[in-house]
């Protein structure tokens, strides 16, 4: 059979969305497996949610808790002392710390603007991780193992809960690093593909000249239907001759859903449509903060249109030396999008059910690593949390006096990812997939929800 070439161009945009969006290969015949025959539609949590949607703000690269959320008077008492590894000197801090709101959390004067939200953050000051190189480490906060292939925390999210927008994907991720095991932190590994995280950027480059595809289809949207629906009727007809291949179900399913996204993606990611006080609340237009102000006010947006879990990307967090002055322009470049966010979300009335969480996949040594920078520390690190279920103004765990390691309330990132999903009412040793003959979870055979960040 032969077709026009308006039809085949029409026909290739929609394949180039949904492939662009690394879509559904598989997602057909594993949704109906899984007893579902609409596997991005609202799910019922295990019981009653205290966040309906997450925010994931990661930073790349391991941030140095001892210079922003973890303050260590004895630090900067023995600045310059030998340290514990040999040869090497205790490392103060390049910020001075203060206490901050009502709640009196010590955090640091590199991170001024978030300070104003002291009393909505819940800092983690106990986290660890199992190695200190960014590839694994990342992974395994991403999916929980640096072994494996595994689904990512927004894929398990997704699966758990559906989405509240059939015409949006379920998971996006702006400007993921490139370098830190790829597209497996947003994948959907051995899940339904349809979960896996839609790409939008690369952290590599600036989010403003980023763009999906042929999201514009041509022609008018009744013409795209009726020439969808007779690929589709084609499409159908081969799975009948061939009704175990789960790619063309996958290729059924990608062209729906990219048929859906070209009628509203294109209105979600129009920043233009912004105030523009709302622009300068998240910093868009000023030379430092443009580039993450954009993506924070991307990422409301899309949680505003009911997308379940949305990550951010920020990179350059990997100061082995010239701490002062990279560590001054990365949290400059985040600081005032972040706390934009925050206020944004609470006016908005989104800050109760919405999951802020900030953190990165390690921290840094107390310790000098050459005259200004810091090496890598699994052993003890801080990350926070706000808004949906979060009791704000706490400070959970501690690390030894000098920021080495984790010595009260560890938490490891099993228990992080169990008080995510507790946190979106999942259990997570209920949250389950069966693959290879058993039951695989994100948290596998361990994890631990930390209550006493809970409200």
């Amino acid at each position: 059979m032969s077709f026009p070439p308006h039809f085949l161009s029409r026909r290739a945009a929609l394949s180039s969305v949904s492939c662009g969006f690394g879509y559904l290969a598989f997602a057909g015949l594993a949704a109906r497996a899984a007893g579902n025959d609409k596997p991005l539609a609202p799910k019922q949590p295990h019981f009653t949610p205290r966040a309906k949607r997450v925010i994931f703000l990661c930073m790349s690269g391991g941030p140095s808790h001892v210079d922003t959320f973890d303050y260590k008077p004895r630090l900067i008492a023995d600045a310059g002392k030998p340290g514990t590894r040999p040869g090497s000197i205790w490392l103060a801090p390049k910020s001075p710390f203060k206490q901050r709101g009502q709640s009196g959390l010590w955090i640091s004067d590199f991170f001024p603007n978030v300070a104003k939200h002291a009393d909505e953050l819940a800092l983690i000051r106990s986290m660890q991780t199992d190695l200190p190189a960014h590839p694994q480490a990342f992974l395994r906060l991403h999916t929980g193992t640096s072994q494996f292939v595994r689904p990512s925390l927004g894929a398990w999210a997704t699966y758990g809960l559906g989405t509240e927008n059939e015409n949006l994907p379920g998971f996006i991720t702006i400007a993921p690093p490139n370098n830190t095991g790829g597209a497996q932190n947003y994948g959907s590994a051995f899940l339904p593909s349809i979960y896996q995280g839609t790409r939008i950027g690369v952290g590599s480059r600036p989010i403003a000249g980023a763009e999906v595809k042929n999201l514009r289809a041509p022609g008018s949207a009744a013409a795209q239907r009726l020439e969808l629906d007779l690929i589709q009727t084609l499409n159908r007809e081969a799975q009948s001759r061939d009704p175990y291949n789960a790619e063309i179900e996958g290729v059924i399913e990608s062209y729906e859903l990219a048929y859906k996204m070209q009628s509203q993606m294109p209105a979600v990611l129009d920043l233009a449509k912004e105030s523009a006080a709302t622009k300068q609340l998240y910093g868009v237009g000023d030379r430092d903060t443009d580039d993450f102000g954009r993506k924070c006010l991307m990422a409301r947006r899309f949680i505003e249109a009911g997308v379940r879990f949305v990550e951010v990307g920020s990179g350059n967090w990997d100061h082995h030396f010239n701490l002062s002055g990279a560590l001054t322009r990365t949290s400059t470049s985040v600081d005032k999008p972040i706390a934009g966010l925050l206020t944004d979300l609470k006016e908005r009335g989104l800050l109760k059910d919405t999951l802020v969480i900030w953190g990165g996949e390690f921290g840094r040594t107390p310790y000098a690593q050459g005259d200004d920078g810091r090496d890598h520390n699994n052993k003890g690190y801080t990350l926070w949390l706000a808004g949906g279920g979060v009791k704000g103004g706490t400070s959970y765990g501690s690390t030894d006096d000098h920021g080495f390691e984790a010595v009260q309330d560890k938490v490891n990132l099993p228990d992080l990812h169990a008080t995510i999903l507790h946190l979106l009412g999942l259990d997570h040793e209920k949250l389950t997939f069966r693959y290879a003959g058993r039951d695989f979870r994100l948290t596998d055979v361990k994890g631990e929800v930390v209550k006493r960040v809970l409200a």
